[in-house]
């Protein structure tokens, strides 16, 4: 479920960088998406997203599963 939700979270973000940059606001743009990119990069060198950990956290994804 976090998964999808970080996904969700992703896709939302970008529209709002697209937005920002066609309201003219190309210097704060610039700033959003390369902390976007940042956080691709580090998500694909270190297999670590902190979106998708806290998310985790949060929905309590990491506990054991009960099996009988």
């Amino acid at each position: 479920m976090s998964d999808k939700i970080q996904r969700l979270m992703m896709g939302t973000f970008l529209i709002v960088i697209l937005y920002v940059v066609n309201i003219g606001e190309i210097v704060i743009a610039s700033y959003l998406l390369g902390f976007m990119i940042a956080m691709v990069f580090s998500w694909a060198l270190f297999d670590f997203c902190p979106s998708l950990w806290m998310l985790k956290k949060v929905f309590n994804e990491d506990a054991p599963k009960c099996t009988k």
